[in-house]
């Protein structure tokens, strides 16, 4: 449970974006599972969109007839303030973060509550980390982002994979992504606001760098890797330069047990060359449009915020994440599966993280952290309880 003013909240959890695409399946998710004892609310800024998503809830579960509506707009710093002050715990899927996150993480890291995400975005993750990991430290807010299919199968994959292996030793982990899933208009928006703002996002990597303490006697890496067949998988393997391998590069030197020296290299699994080559040029095309306002703008408007695949499309998904890890002579296969990525299992994965954020016991941490050093086992046995399939493959 949060440490600051306990007692006095009137909730454990507040879901902020609920009515969004992405919002309101996590809404119905906690709507199904969160446990009878769990208080929770929904806060965003359109009332008559949260009374109906409210009628919608109470259609899986008459108790939520009068489920709490807050109403709160993501540039309001005060009403943010007074949500964060509510409440131990903020889950948020309010996107693209760099435009609509920081006042949130302002107003928790103040009022010591605890926050959570869904965002991939390098730039926001490090300007919050300057910004605000002091104050939350000093108030005992644990500030998590990154909740979702970003980038809690990597993080907590990673995890469950240093456990098979032995300690005290160097490691390496290589993880391999395979999906056949469809985004969102949201999703959309966050990935061209990302890459149309590369120079800020090194700009703001580079301040980070300058400030993060620097580990003793100890060294994790993160490094890009290299485009190359993988005989372990028996797929192309296509270095992804996302979110998720600073993550497991920041698990790794919050948590001990990844060992002296510690590396993690992150890759999109392909089987076929032709597709893994046109699937690099299709980036390298996006990337370039992003650099361009007009065509920025003329691409977002194509996918709406809000939308995005239907039940039956998600019903087809699924995603697989295979590790590789390796030390002290030892050699093991893990897998981390699951159903539609972007949508079922993210709004699962970021109940799950605010529940067990506000109901679990958890290790005392505070400041900036990861899925895996603020919650660990915790949440591995959440999400394997809720369906997500970690195991390992093989042993050598």
């Amino acid at each position: 449970m949060n440490r600051q003013n306990g007692a006095q909240r009137p909730y454990d959890v507040v879901l902020f974006g609920a009515t969004g695409f992405v919002g309101a399946l996590t809404a119905e998710y906690l709507a199904a599972h969160a446990p009878s004892g769990c208080r929770w609310a929904v806060a965003g800024r359109d009332r008559a969109k949260l009374e109906r998503l409210r009628e919608r809830l109470t259609a899986i579960d008459p108790r939520h007839a009068d489920l709490p509506l807050l109403h709160a707009d993501a540039d309001d710093a005060h009403a943010l303030r007074e949500l964060a002050e509510s409440t131990h715990v903020v889950a948020t899927t309010v996107g693209p973060y760099v435009w609509y996150g920081e006042k949130l993480v302002a107003a928790c890291a103040e009022a010591g509550t605890d926050y959570a995400d869904l965002t991939g975005e390098a730039e926001f993750v490090d300007r919050m980390y300057l910004e605000h990991d002091a104050r939350a430290r000093e108030t005992g807010a644990r500030i998590v982002h990154a909740c979702g299919f970003d980038s809690v199968p990597h993080d907590l994959g990673v995890y469950f994979t240093v456990q098979q292996l032995p300690q005290d030793v160097p490691l390496t982990v290589d993880g391999f992504v395979r999906s056949n899933a469809l985004f969102s208009g949201g999703t959309f928006a966050s990935a061209l606001t990302a890459m149309g703002r590369g120079p800020r996002m090194l700009r703001a990597a580079r301040e980070r760098r300058l400030h993060e303490p620097r580990l003793v006697a100890r060294r994790a890496r993160a490094p890009l890797g290299a485009p190359r067949f993988s005989a372990e998988t028996g797929t192309w393997a296509l270095p992804l330069p996302t979110l998720d391998p600073r993550v497991v590069e920041r698990s790794a030197r919050a948590l001990a047990r990844y060992g002296p020296d510690f590396r993690y290299r992150h890759f999109a699994s392909v089987r076929h060359l032709p597709v893994a080559l046109g699937g690099s040029a299709a980036v390298g095309a996006l990337l370039g449009a992003a650099q361009v306002p007009a065509a920025r703008s003329w691409l977002m408007g194509r996918y709406e915020p809000g939308r995005g695949p239907d039940a039956e499309r998600r019903g087809r998904s699924w995603f697989t994440v295979r590790f590789v890890g390796a030390g002290g002579g030892r050699r093991v296969f893990t897998e981390v599966s699951g159903g539609d990525p972007g949508y079922g299992e993210t709004a699962k994965m970021l109940a799950h993280s605010a529940l067990c954020l506000a109901l679990d016991e958890l290790p005392p941490t505070s400041g900036q952290v990861t899925t895996a050093a603020a919650m660990g086992d915790a949440l591995l046995e959440r999400l394997r309880s809720a369906g997500l399939r970690f195991r390992v493959a093989a042993t050598r």
